[in-house]
């Protein structure tokens, strides 16, 4: 038997040779992202955010997806590219978030955005949601210099175009990029490789520890000269493997000066955990803004 905290979520799957295997004293299940499904359970302290559910009386943003050319940056010729406007005129700031067909079915990310917005806990935000592929997921979200290119030369001419967006160029604070995993290795190394552009960062399970751009992450912190620094937040998991990773980089973007915030929460590398965890990183990096303002 183990001990679990009393507020932890957990996902969890039996394998025999290599394969699932049914829990038959537990049908919840849930997709975990890789063409199977886990089970899962809450432990009695544990809560589903509300901000996942739909709430009529705040209005929702509007939806529009579109099909980007790659220029030879990324695999394959086009990738989607899905915007929000939020349901404000604007301008406002602007989110660019990966692995962006995940974030919006499995993390809920807009309806979350939707009712934080309704109830005055953020600014209004546009968002720019990127489509990533499985099969090059990895080489793409590993400090890709590359993928810094399409998302600086071809993503942000679409939102600034479609989309009533702030100019970064009169504050990096107006724009901010979302990752979880390697999109959150590949999201905090976009920021410091493009300060100018980026000013915030929400990471959520960061893969910093990964064997080969580990070395490049931290070198990139610890030896920043830049005078913008990206403003992170980062959230992980207490019963993942990432954790000590996370806990390195905190401490160092801490010293650093970057650190604008970190979360541990009794669960693991899912995006359960990281959508009922979210709005802490979104209510810290846009607050919303004063009467004054």
């Amino acid at each position: 038997s183990i001990s679990l905290p009393k507020d932890a979520y957990i996902e969890y799957a039996f394998l025999k040779k290599g394969k699932h295997i049914p829990d038959p004293y537990n049908l919840r299940s849930v997709p975990n992202g890789f063409g199977s499904t886990n089970h899962y359970f809450y432990m009695p302290n544990a809560l589903i955010s509300p901000l996942t559910r739909l709430r009529r009386e705040f209005p929702a943003g509007t939806i529009s997806k579109f099909r980007v050319p790659t220029d030879d940056l990324l695999s394959g010729t086009k990738r989607r590219v899905t915007l929000y406007n939020p349901p404000v005129a604007g301008p406002y700031p602007l989110l660019l978030v990966l692995d962006g067909q995940d974030y919006q079915k499995r993390g809920r990310l807009t309806r979350i955005v939707d009712n934080l917005i309704g109830l005055r806990k953020m600014q209004p935000v546009g968002i720019a949601m990127v489509d990533s592929v499985s099969c090059t997921r990895t080489a793409e979200y590993a400090c890709s210099e590359a993928t810094m290119a399409f998302l600086v030369d071809m993503v942000l001419p679409l939102a600034r175009k479609e989309l009533n967006v702030l100019q970064s160029q009169d504050s990096p604070a107006n724009y901010g990029i979302l990752g979880a995993s390697m999109g959150g290795l590949m999201a905090l190394f976009t920021a410091l490789r493009a300060p100018h552009l980026f000013g915030k960062v929400l990471s959520q399970s960061g893969a910093f520890s990964h064997i080969v751009a580990e070395p490049v992450i931290f070198d990139l912190v610890n030896c920043y000269k830049g005078e913008n620094k990206p403003s992170v937040w980062m959230d992980v998991g207490r019963m993942e493997t990432l954790l000590s990773g996370n806990q390195r980089m905190r401490d160092l973007l801490e010293v650093k000066g970057f650190l604008a915030g970190y979360r541990e929460y009794s669960g693991g590398h899912n995006y359960t955990s990281w959508r009922n965890d979210i709005w802490y990183g979104l209510e810290a990096l846009f607050p919303p803004r004063s009467s004054t303002e």
